[in-house]
């Protein structure tokens, strides 16, 4: 059976005149934070992650996550660190946006997160009011990104995107003008694609931001072997290398040393 270990995210503030408690902690409160750790521990892939169970306790509102003591042990080292730079930029960005929005929520109502792991309680997190855990802007920058895959989804009501699937990045959502999308000739859907579009990178560790993803351009994708390009390609390349000998070209390229 696998090893079970938890996270213990405890808020403490007020509502009104009141203590704050599991009773006064409304379910629009629980689902946001539901979705919150869920980013802090599985930033990318959600499909194949481990089980998360939930527990709320007393003692203001305490949140108990109890999930497989990998999990654990890798977010106690994000948490560590979190407290050793004072910063969340160096974080993927999903998780980085997680601890962002607590921190908004430690704002906005005024409350007090503690948070810690159950393999390192002297490694605890507090995000209050009076702490600043941003991501700084200005490590995000305008860029250009090329991607290949297989268009799952066109269109939408109010505002057009394609959605395509992508062995590098999983399933993306690339906003579009509908007039683009009115205009193609040809079904889109389940043909590969390449698309070149704009987005956010981070400058530290190349990351993309998924949710500001535009097309710029969208081009047929058929990597089909054809025989008969080869075959010319090989052709124009022999008039290049006819006075060439190819022994002493290899040994030249390999350098001074024994194979």
């Amino acid at each position: 059976m696998e090893k079970i270990g938890y996270i213990e995210i405890r808020i403490v503030g007020s509502k009104g005149k009141l203590e704050l408690t599991p009773e006064l902690y409304d379910i629009k409160e629980i689902a946001i934070m539901l979705q919150n750790v869920e980013n802090l521990l599985f930033s990318t892939n959600k499909k194949k992650r481990p089980l998360v169970s939930y527990d709320i306790e007393a003692g203001s509102v305490n949140n108990i996550f109890r999930t497989s003591i990998q999990t654990i042990i890798g977010f106690n080292a994000i948490l560590h660190q979190i407290q050793k730079t004072n910063s969340i930029d160096f974080l993927e960005l999903k998780t980085a946006e997680a601890f962002e929005n607590i921190q908004n929520i430690a704002y906005q109502k005024d409350y007090n997160f503690f948070i810690k792991t159950s393999i390192d309680s002297k490694t605890q997190l507090e995000i209050t009011p009076y702490t600043k855990y941003l991501i700084s802007e200005n490590i995000w920058v305008d860029a250009e990104i090329y991607l290949y895959g297989t268009i799952i989804n066109a269109g939408g009501k109010n505002k057009a995107n394609i959605h395509i699937d992508t062995s590098e990045y999983g399933t993306l959502i690339i906003d579009t003008k509908k007039v683009f999308l009115k205009e193609q000739e040809n079904n889109l859907l389940y043909k590969k694609f390449g698309i070149r579009a704009k987005t956010k990178q981070n400058i530290d560790t190349g990351e993309i931001d998924s949710k500001s993803l535009q097309l710029i351009e969208l081009k047929d994708f058929s990597p089909n072997f054809d025989y008969d390009y080869l075959k010319g390609l090989i052709s124009k390349a022999k008039v290049n290398w006819k006075n060439i000998d190819v022994d002493n070209w290899v040994a030249d390229l390999r350098g001074n040393y024994d194979v």
